[in-house]
């Protein structure tokens, strides 16, 4: 794991999370704390977000803003980067999005044009946002969320993959961008990991890596390269489709895909 203080030294002394409440954005959280970063934390549950607050400043002593807001909503962005607490911030964990599956067009439109908000437009309101503060200081990090289902149209999650691949190449723009002055910015690309996006996206999840894990591969990669597929899952599965050409691994996703859907039916 990075050295604690090193870690502050360069990323702190505070880091902004989003999608803090559950998955791998809690998990970032719970390991920045130990790390001495005090956080600024946001997520639509306020409730949860307390409690987490709450456990990590008893065990880390360190200092939690909440900031309870849905990142499909106009003006949520703003009023974030618009907070006090956001000034101190060295590090922008951009964890929060979610997914569907299904055929597209038996989709609800509105809940895919939410899903670009929250994992595509959110996403650059708020690295525009904090980017120029963090080349003021010349130093800092972003860390954006792709996913292996962006390398590729993927069937019955066609959305989702878009916004993905979206993710991945805006974030692989960015590392080239800002390196030169400082800015440490990591596309992380992780397979299925054990967390309630599943469940959301209507999805049967099953060979899973864990938020504990993936958050700890996470955080080990930034600084050191622009991109990294976080746990062994994750790993397996890049190594195994890298190779294939794009026109396969769009057959193959979509067969897996096709497969986890829950309560679907004619999705042929």
């Amino acid at each position: 794991m990075p050295h604690p203080e090193a870690f502050l030294r360069r990323y702190g002394p505070a880091a902004l999370v989003t999608g803090a409440s559950n998955g791998i954005g809690r998990a970032i959280a719970a390991l920045l704390a130990s790390y001495g970063l005090d956080l600024v934390l946001v997520a639509r549950n306020e409730a949860a977000l307390s409690e987490i607050a709450k456990d990590l400043a008893a065990r880390h002593g360190i200092g939690v803003t909440l900031i309870p807001a849905d990142l499909s909503q106009p003006g949520a962005v703003d009023a974030i980067l618009g907070h006090p607490a956001t000034e101190r911030v060295g590090l922008l964990v951009a964890a929060a999005g979610f997914g569907s599956a299904g055929r597209f067009d038996q989709l609800p439109v509105a809940n895919e044009l939410a899903m670009v908000d929250v994992n595509c437009r959110a996403v650059v309101a708020l690295a525009h946002g904090i980017a120029p503060r963090l080349v003021a200081r010349g130093q800092g990090g972003i860390i954006l969320f792709a996913s292996l289902v962006g390398w590729q149209g993927t069937p019955f999650a066609a959305t989702y993959a878009a916004t993905k691949a979206f993710v991945q190449s805006f974030g692989e723009a960015l590392h080239r961008e800002l390196r030169p002055v400082g800015v440490d910015v990591l596309v992380a690309a992780p397979g299925p990991v054990a967390t309630g996006f599943g469940d959301r996206a209507g999805m049967a999840l099953t060979m899973m890596d864990t938020a504990d894990i993936v958050g700890a591969d996470i955080l080990r990669a930034l600084g050191k390269r622009g991109q990294v597929a976080p746990g062994r899952v994750g790993r397996l599965l890049t190594l195994a489709l890298w190779p294939v050409p794009r026109a396969l691994r769009i057959f193959i996703m979509g067969r897996i895909m096709k497969g986890m859907v829950q309560g679907k039916e004619d999705v042929r």
